[in-house]
């Protein structure tokens, strides 16, 4: 018998790297690919659009010059107004995510408005109408080959534990198991990693500091405040609990991608020596610590 395998990649987010308007300072793709890379990953998610190029051809270009290869990505759709398809609308993307080889788009139910400080309430129509599309989401992301999942994330539909739940019991898409934007909300992730191992099939890890969020629960704090105050920190350093929600998902057979992401904000190019890579580099060794005691476990 022997330990599961685990696949580690990336994110942008990491680096400040943002699709929000006035998120903060954004780096250039070269400097962030060569940083990962250089901090022992294999894998990246895309990050927004931009970041990357669209270009098919372009973006294999760009990755295999710093050997790395694609994971998929994030989009935030609009999901619950009746007169939206948001099938066309992850169409180009898909394409991009067909032709680099990637497995699975992150799909996050967006409010319709910029940033992740405020949502509306939907009513019993809309949220009828979001489960709906996320399986139809679902459907035509299998058609191209791609693995589609939800990502409950503050500030979208998708945010608190009750819906996470709605989420759960009204569709089939699997879900993408963020431990800082689940904790925020409301959820357990180790909870959540045991109760429904069966539809996780994606993971971003975070850590957080409890206190910031809370104060975000509260309303003290908008999400933007609370991530530019350093909310997140490196995995093994905040109150997630990080060994225990891997612990669980790789006893129940997870095989998917564990993407390490600790939203920053930046307000400018970071110095040669340090900058976000530092805590990029302490995660990484915080998984590969974990996941050479369950080796050494088995």
């Amino acid at each position: 018998m022997t330990a599961a395998p685990v696949r580690i990649a990336g994110a942008p987010i990491s680096w400040g790297v943002c699709e929000v308007p006035g998120w903060g300072y954004q780096m250039d793709n070269d400097r962030v690919l060569r940083e990962m890379r250089g901090a022992g990953l294999t894998a990246t998610e895309n990050g927004p659009e931009g970041f990357l190029p669209a270009d098919p051809a372009s973006l294999a270009t760009v990755l295999a010059g710093h050997d790395l290869t694609s994971v998929g990505g994030f989009a935030p759709v609009l999901l619950h107004e009746e007169s939206h398809d948001p099938v066309p609308t992850i169409a180009s993307l898909l394409d991009g995510f067909v032709a680099a080889n990637a497995d699975v788009i992150v799909l996050a139910a967006s409010t319709g408005q910029e940033g992740y400080d405020a949502r509306p309430t939907l009513t019993a129509d809309q949220w009828t109408v979001l489960l709906r599309n996320l399986d139809r989401l679902a459907a035509a992301s299998a058609e191209r080959g791609i693995l589609a999942v939800v990502h409950p994330h503050v500030g979208t539909m998708i945010e608190q534990r009750d819906e996470v739940h709605r989420v759960l019991d009204g569709s089939s898409i699997p879900l993408c198991l963020d431990t800082g934007h689940l904790m925020i909300g409301g959820t357990d992730p180790a909870e959540l990693a045991t109760a429904a191992a069966d539809r996780i099939a994606h993971a971003h890890l975070k850590d957080v500091d409890a206190a910031l969020a809370a104060r975000v629960q509260a309303g003290e704090l908008t999400y933007t405040d609370a991530v530019r105050a350093g909310m997140y920190t490196p995995l093994g350093t905040g109150d997630v609990g990080i060994g225990g929600v891997v612990d669980s998902l790789l006893d129940a057979g997870y095989t998917g991608w564990f993407v390490l992401e600790q939203d920053t904000i930046l307000s400018e190019e970071p110095g040669e020596v340090g900058g976000p890579v530092t805590d990029v580099v302490a995660s990484v060794q915080h998984l590969h610590d974990i996941v050479a005691a369950r080796t050494a476990a088995v």
